[in-house]
């Protein structure tokens, strides 16, 4: 991000509130306080599960199949096992509990067995004492196929062939809100496409098993989900859950599922085989071809408003392509439709909604699934409803917006603060960013850089509005719930709680509850491991709002530990007493000392628990109270086009973002910075691309994620800190929302510059390039 950029994030963040922000404390809620790992990240000290090492190692490798759909005749492993260096290989028959695993449907196997149903899908593992025998070993396995023909194009799936024992429909919401007669004045209609996104991990992913002497396993990996990883693969080994302990090592960031199953099982497995430690470091074509990405999705759309551009209908088809297994498949299916009209106002809405089996790579969890495919396609809809009134695209939307009171087409009220309409007005009233001078620098900001061979006076300037929304925690009856112990002992505080830290600043957020609550300044935040009870998945924000609000929970129960004898002690009420910089005071100056001095040598501890208030399923007619909570966003992109080539770069992204209460300023920007980044790489360059089933250059060459130079200046230009009062601090979730509404962003700003529909994501080259009557 620019300086300058840089200098509009801070104005905002100093902005907030009535007046003019208070200078922010050192620490505690409210400060920048900085990672505490940041400084081992920066030193290359920090234990990633791929620099893991143990006595007696051996490694793993794994074979995985070159078909998208085969039916396996025959697996010969002899020529692998008898290798030097070998000490086991597993196939299907060598897995002792359940053959097949899944977080939501237990339908996928460990190794396939009869059928392969994806590229890439695992067959069978090989421990050796060398990487490169592992590998050989690997490949030395002998797998007869019978190869099928793939189902690869999803509306095909509904009259193919089984692919699966229970079938190619995974999941069908018919969502149904008002009249279906009722029709509007204009209508327009469109066919959105959008690309399957790999979450792109940089780090390796990798993991490490040891044996234990109990007959269980120790499994060292980077999980997001240590106890729902745990449960799985103590099925599969047929082991009980306390038998089996999953450490999570320092995670690289993650913005899905960081680590699949996939690889922790056979890792486990063979550890169980050999008695020895094994280790498993997968190289990128592994990644690529092993873990879940964003569904690809097919969307049909058709709007109804009156002449002054009020929606009347929205009518929808939304196809999911969960590839060969359910995976969240479900979960993402009902944000789409449950979100399929946006954060605007629609008295009718018709929404059928499919996620179906294929033969291609698996889809899964990552960020703002579900919510962003749709974004694209409503957001499209929404400009070419302007275009065919007239009417500016900002101000069509704000005839349309949202706001708390309204009603969800699943018939839920919005009761959260929902100031989509203030979000708007920031972003359309923020001053457009000025036009390149005629300059030597001035080659590198023509899209494709001072080597794209592009001509200046080919460069269209487009600027384009997306409005975007996402729930928090899970959703649906989901039980969301954390549980976070809180110690203090010699003026040193310690959190214990199994929430992962994916990037998300929860272990900076933990150390800040505990901080502002206690007084403290010196606060640790323990490792996790499944040892802990459960605090759930990394994922929509649930570690800020339920882990958070549990570490809040069991600082009180502390405090309230600590002041009552003091209260008592001197005849008042522990809320007449306060604790700030170790210092405890009470509101008449009489009571003075240190918390180190209070506590006079013990140990104080409590646990707490925080359950947000239930969900419920949508119902046959997708109607229900689904959702905790909701977290809004409004984007404005500022493209240059060269309409001769289709190159595109992306100028300038300003957001305004409905954030609860900003509690890590620093944190919360690079937050939204990244978010807005992945967005752009799904707007114009991430496309896991496959032929027939078959992933195309499953690499960093052939997957091409932005860089530095492709990320264009960020300017926040408002944040709306009114708190959701059933939250915890009253804080949302800052990431998912801006890699939603981004995409839809950039594709708006491009086809105000060439005049093109661009109704699919990401952005190819033809679709940038304008018409002749442009």
């Amino acid at each position: 991000m620019s300086s300058d950029a840089t200098t509009a994030t801070t104005t905002a963040l100093e902005s907030l509130g009535s007046g003019p922000r208070q200078e922010l404390p050192p620490h505690g809620l409210g400060a920048s306080l900085p990672p505490a790992d940041a400084r081992a990240k920066t030193e290359g000290t920090f234990p990633y599960a791929s620099d893991l090492w143990a006595e007696g190692l051996l490694w793993a490798a794994i074979l995985r199949s070159p078909h998208p759909h085969a039916r396996i005749v025959s697996i010969d492993t002899a020529a692998a096992a008898d290798m030097p260096g070998v000490r086991a290989v597993v196939t299907h028959a060598d897995v002792p509990g359940e053959a097949t695993y899944g977080r939501t449907v237990a339908d996928r196997p460990v190794f396939a067995a009869d059928l392969v149903r994806h590229h890439g899908e695992a067959i069978a593992a090989v421990a050796a004492d060398h990487p490169d025998t592992a590998r050989l070993a690997a490949a030395a396995i002998a797998v007869e196929y019978e190869i099928l023909e793939p189902v690869t194009d999803p509306e095909k799936a509904f009259a193919a062939e089984a692919l699966h024992p229970d079938g190619n429909l995974i999941r069908h919401i018919p969502l149904r809100f008002g009249d279906a007669e009722a029709t509007g004045e204009v209508v327009v209609e469109g066919l959105y496409r959008i690309g399957r996104q790999d979450p792109a991990p940089i780090g390796a992913e990798a993991g490490l098993a040891v044996p234990r002497p109990d007959g269980g396993v120790e499994i060292y990996t980077a999980s997001t989900d240590p106890h729902t990883d745990r449960d799985l693969a103590a099925a599969c080994f047929g082991l009980s859950p306390d038998q089996v302990k999953v450490v999570v090592t320092g995670v690289p960031g993650a913005t899905g599922d960081r680590e699949d199953p996939g690889f922790q099982i056979p890792l486990g497995l063979l550890a169980l085989r050999t008695g020895c430690p094994v280790k498993l470091t997968a190289t990128r074509e592994e990644s690529f071809l092993g873990h879940a990405h964003r569904h690809p999705t097919l969307l049909r759309y058709r709007h109804h408003a009156d002449a002054e551009g009020r929606l009347v209908k929205v009518e929808a088809q939304i196809l999911l392509d969960a590839g060969a297994y359910a995976d969240a498949s479900s979960e993402s299916l009902a944000a789409a439709v449950s979100f399929a009209c946006g954060p605007y106002v629609v008295p009718h809405a018709f929404i059928e909604g499919w996620a179906v089996r294929t033969n291609n790579p698996p889809s899964g969890h990552v960020r703002g699934e579900g919510a962003m495919q749709v974004c694209a396609a409503y957001e499209a809809q929404m400009d070419k409803l302007a275009a065919k009134l007239g009417v500016d695209p900002a101000e069509l939307r704000m005839r349309n917006v949202l706001a708390t009171g309204d009603i969800l087409p699943t018939g839920q009220t919005v009761t959260c603060p929902a100031p989509v309409a203030e979000l708007l007005s920031a972003v359309r009233d923020f001053p457009l960013p000025s036009l390149p001078m005629d300059t030597p620098e001035a080659d590198w900001l023509l899209p494709g850089g001072p080597e794209g061979a592009g001509e200046p006076g080919a460069v269209r300037r487009g600027v384009g509005y997306a409005l975007g929304m996402v729930h928090m925690l899970g959703a649906e009856g989901a039980d969301e719930v954390s549980t976070a112990t809180v110690r203090v002992q010699d003026g040193v505080a310690t959190v214990i709680c199994s929430a992962v830290d994916t990037g998300s600043g929860f272990s900076t957020l933990a150390r800040q509850i505990v901080q502002e609550i206690l007084g403290l300044e010196e606060v640790h935040v323990a490792s996790v491991d499944t040892d802990q009870p459960p605090a759930g998945p990394a994922t929509h924000g649930r570690h800020t709002w339920v882990s958070g609000g549990a570490v809040e929970r069991a600082a009180k129960m502390v405090r309230t530990q600590l002041l009552q004898p003091l209260a008592h002690k001197f005849g008042m009420s522990t809320e007449l007493l306060q604790i700030t910089d170790g210092k405890i005071t009470s509101y008449d100056g009489v009571l003075s000392t240190t918390v180190t001095e209070a506590m006079d040598g013990k140990e104080l501890w409590a646990t707490a628990q925080c359950r947000p208030h239930p969900t419920e399923p949508l119902d046959d007619s997708g109607q229900g109270d689904a959702f905790v909570g909701l977290a809004f966003c409004a984007i404005r992109a500022v493209v240059d086009v060269d309409i001769e080539l289709g190159s595109v770069r992306v100028v300038e992204m300003a957001v305004a973002q409905d954030v609860g209460r900003v509690l890590n300023p620093a944190q919360l920007t690079a937050r939204i910075e990244a978010g807005i980044t992945q967005g752009v790489g799904a707007a114009l360059t991430e496309n896991l691309r496959t032929a027939r089933g078959l992933i195309r250059h499953p690499d960093f060459t052939g997957y091409a994620l932005p860089t530095a130079l492709d990320a264009p200046d960020i300017r926040i230009v408002k944040l709306v800190e009114e708190r959701d009062v059933v939250a915890p601090f009253g804080a949302k979730a800052a990431s998912a929302v801006p890699v939603v509404t981004s995409p839809a962003a950039v594709a708006s700003a491009v086809r105000a510059a060439t005049g093109r529909p661009v109704n699919r994501l990401p952005i190819r080259p033809q679709a940038a390039v304008a018409s002749v009557n442009a």
